[in-house]
């Protein structure tokens, strides 16, 4: 992919997921609401709640954002330790079956990792079987599901 770049943002680039994150709910059924997007992200990353990483092209000098993921942390007392839940992963609809799901995901594993966590998670629905491959190939295990409708997957790191 050209000049994909993925970084980790802060509350002064929510812009740059904010429309990803809206077409991420309308995927989930919401509607679509661009201040709601904003206003979520904003509160995430000023109350420290969670890490945006967001993937870039540039096309002409134009950064175009083409998908993220959003982590929220889960602390561990008995561990003393942040582990980590990928709540969100959203490719932009031209730029799937392209790798760009599992680079995203591998970029945080690595965040993970380099914060001693013991592990990553996620969820996804039970009809999501694109997800649900993508991240059995990357080594996460399906576990039983937190609640009907979805399935839990864990990566020990």
């Amino acid at each position: 992919m050209q000049n994909l770049t993925i970084q980790q943002i802060d509350v002064t680039q929510v812009e740059l997921v904010a429309d990803l994150f809206d077409k991420y709910r309308i995927f989930y059924e919401q509607g679509s609401d661009l201040e709601l997007a904003k206003k979520y992200l904003t509160a995430r990353l000023n109350n420290k709640e969670a890490i945006i990483f967001v993937a870039t092209i540039t096309e002409n000098e134009t950064i175009i954002p083409v998908g993220f993921t959003l982590l929220y942390a889960k602390f561990s007392s008995v561990g003393a330790k942040t582990n980590w839940h990928v709540g969100d992963l959203y490719v932009a609809r031209n730029f799937r079956k392209k790798g760009l799901g599992e680079k995203l995901l591998n970029t945080a594993i690595e965040f993970a990792k380099k914060d001693n966590a013991s592990f990553i998670s996620l969820n996804t629905a039970n009809d999501n079987y694109n997800a649900q491959s993508l991240y059995e190939t990357i080594g996460f295990t399906k576990r039983r599901p937190p609640n009907p409708g979805y399935w839990h997957y864990k990566y020990d790191l």
